[in-house]
Formats: structure tokens, sequence, C-alpha cells
């Protein structure tokens, strides 16, 4: 997969994009990062990319001229989405990582700052995407959560693709408590059950985990749980 991120500050990513998993699959070509500041394309002897928003207000917005000319500078592969980090977009959640991470094969990132983008570059935009319901300093931070959000899932990338599949939202429920060695540590013990060896009454502990776990504290993923368990079951 490639990705191209349109950022004002590409250093931002030079750590996180030579770290860890991430790292490693870069190093193995299973996806390429290519970083493209559009301050490289404004034309005016100052370089600027942004400006006072018209009918007045507080901040600056970025101009679309930089923007535009940075993204139509990059080449188009066949199955394409060109993504805004924004407030106003939708909440990035895994099913919609793992349909980046299936369905194309190359993301464009336009990261906003200041007050925002100029609303005419929503032309070049196919989806607007939002960590959640707050406002950060930049778009580098949320570009950056959804690159490791679709990256991990590229086969490849995690050892052994079988984890993936047991993770918190995978199934919209989220994970079951873990346990490593000691066995106690401080009064607190394992679970009698993770130490029986009885696989399938692990699995069922572990599912059940999942569901309280989820009703007490996203009730409302167990309410998405129960509708679509209900309908399984009706099938």
């Amino acid at each position: 997969m490639r990705i191209d991120v349109v950022t004002l500050f590409p250093d931002f990513f030079t750590s996180p994009l030579s770290s860890g998993l991430l790292g490693k699959a870069l190093a193995k070509q299973i996806a390429a990062v290519n970083l493209v500041n559009p301050r490289d394309y404004a034309t005016d002897k100052h370089r600027r990319v942004d400006d006072e928003p018209y009918g007045g207000g507080v901040g600056m917005l970025m101009k679309p001229e930089p923007i535009f000319a940075a993204v139509e500078s990059l080449p188009i592969l066949p199955k394409r989405d060109v993504i805004l980090m924004t407030p106003q977009g939708e909440t990035l959640n895994q099913p919609l990582l793992k349909e980046l991470a299936t369905n194309f094969d190359q993301l464009v990132i336009i990261c906003g700052h200041y007050e925002g983008v100029d609303e005419r570059v929503l032309n070049l935009v196919t989806r607007e995407v939002s960590l959640g319901d707050f406002v950060l300093t930049c778009g580098e931070i949320p570009a950056l959560t959804l690159i490791n959000g679709v990256v991990r899932l590229l086969p490849g990338t995690v050892g052994k693709e079988e984890s993936l599949k047991a993770e918190s939202f995978e199934a919209i429920l989220l994970d079951y408590p873990q346990y490593t060695r000691p066995p106690e540590f401080r009064g607190w013990r394992v679970p009698d059950i993770l130490l029986s060896g009885n696989h399938g009454e692990i699995a069922r502990w572990r599912r059940q985990q999942q569901i309280e776990r989820t009703r007490q504290r996203r009730p409302d993923l167990y309410e998405i749980w129960l509708q679509q368990s209900s309908g399984e079951a009706a099938d």
C-alpha cells in the first residue's frame, strides 16, 4: 500500500515511522509512506500556506492552492482514497480501518492546521475522518493514528494474524483480561481457570469476560452486540 501524507510538518512523522511494528512493516515494504509539504507548492515569495478567513473570525485557514498542488503532484493508483483529518469527519473505528486496509492500495491523507482548511479543499477529498469529539493542535496526530491502524492490518505486519482476530473491537466486544507470570503479584492472583489447562473452559471464560467488560465499560457497544447477536440467532 502507498500512503501519501500532505503535511506542513513532515518531521513529525520521522520517529514514529521508524519505530516498532510500523517501522518494520515499512522496512519490509509492506507499505510505503510518502510525505509531501504543501509549503513547497506555495507560489508567492513568502511561501504562504494560510490566510485570514473571509467574513472575519479568529485564526487562520490553510489556503487551497498549495494543498491542491501537493495532491495533484502525486501519482494516482487505481484504488485511491483521499482523506482529510478533521473534527467534522466520521469517527475512526476498527471497521473503517479494515475497510481502508482491504479496499485501497493508496491513501492520501491531508493534515489540517490552524482553524482548518478552505472549504474548497473538500472537492479533492473522498472521505473526512475524525478521532473523536475533541480538537487537537494539528492533523498529524490523527493521521499517524490512522496510518498505524491501517498498516498493522496489512498482511505480514503482525507475526500471528490470529492475534488480530481476538483483539478489542474486532467482534465489537472489548478484549478479555490477560495475565502473565508470576501467578501471584502483591496479593493479586491470576484467575484459576487460566492455570487449569482446560482450553475449552478458558475460551468460554474469556468470552464471558468480553461480554461483561463491554456491558460495564461500553454500554453503547454492548447494545450493538446484543442487536447483532439476536439477529444472527434469528437467522
